[in-house]
């Protein structure tokens, strides 16, 4: 047992791996009162931006002790609590690098009444990507803690995440999807997923996406938005008639295609038989979902 004297601060290591560099955001707290601990936090973060010191990291095998001095520099520790905060910043950073983390969040790091650092809890996430190299950590996984929709998405590789709205989006391109989600709620409308098929997805591929989107008894519409480049739109849209040829699709779709083979995709669409809105360009398409579901 370890009574805890105050929460000393609030930890975070946010690993933007794509730039070769690492964000570390930390923040002094001093409340002493931990009741309904994560609530406090959470609103003393958010009356006191200001207060939420950032470090920025290069990428390596191990953090310098330069660093970590700077990182634990506002909180004014005795020399005993800094050797006890160089052990704890390298273990977290050694777990980041080794086990190819992409989050690791330490909330909170408390000082007890013993003078000790304890991570009173904690929230890591890995890069599903790298996964492969970790076979202990996915031993790990427990898929009763996950929507079976997001497990049946990961069969299929496509990245999936369930919404609360009832337009349901299938798009290639992280990027491009987030601006359909944009568009979707710039005219009321909510989405019903993040559904990305990324750049070479098969004809099946598309197939299982259309019916994970279709499984979702909340969607009234479907926005297909694909920008053709190693993704062909003629794969895109044959995959949408085997899919509609198993799964009887009674509510509005709108397809928006551009790119490669947009011709052939919009000719094997418009020859299907199915009942489709077609749409030139995004903007275009967010309108006629948002009017269709009415």
């Amino acid at each position: 047992m370890h009574p805890v004297r105050k929460i000393l601060y609030s930890i975070l290591l946010l690993l933007i791996l794509s730039f070769n560099e690492i964000v570390l955001a930390h923040s002094k707290f001093d409340e002493k009162n931990v009741e309904d601990l994560e609530t406090i936090i959470e609103i003393w973060i958010k009356e006191n931006p200001e207060k939420i010191t950032t470090v920025k990291l290069a990428l390596s095998n191990s953090i310098n002790d330069q660093e970590i001095n700077k990182i634990i520099k506002p909180f004014n520790l005795s020399n005993r609590l800094k050797n006890k905060a160089f052990n704890v910043i390298k273990s977290i950073y050694k777990i980041l690098v080794e086990k190819d983390a992409s989050l690791i969040e330490i909330n909170p790091l408390v000082l007890t009444k013993n003078e000790d650092l304890i991570c009173l809890d904690a929230k890591i996430n890995f890069d599903d990507n790298a996964l492969y190299r970790q076979p202990e950590i996915l031993k790990l996984r427990d898929l009763s803690e996950e929507d079976p929709k997001e497990i049946e998405a990961s069969k299929h590789n496509l990245s999936y995440i369930k919404l609360d709205g009832n337009i349901g989006c299938m798009v290639n391109g992280a990027g491009l999807a987030m601006a359909t989600m944009d568009i979707i709620k710039l005219y009321g409308k909510e989405p019903a997923n993040f559904l990305d098929v990324g750049g070479g997805a098969s004809k099946e591929k598309v197939s299982a996406a259309l019916k994970l989107i279709l499984s979702d008894k909340n969607v009234k519409g479907i926005l297909i938005n694909i920008f053709g480049g190693i993704m062909r739109c003629d794969v895109l849209a044959q995959g949408v008639v085997d899919a509609a040829k198993e799964i009887q699709i009674n509510i509005p779709l709108v397809v928006r295609l551009a790119g490669t083979n947009f011709k052939e995709g919009k000719k094997i669409l418009d020859n299907s038989g199915l009942k489709l809105i077609s749409a030139e360009n995004l903007d275009d398409a967010a309108k006629k979902i948002v009017e269709a579901i009415k």
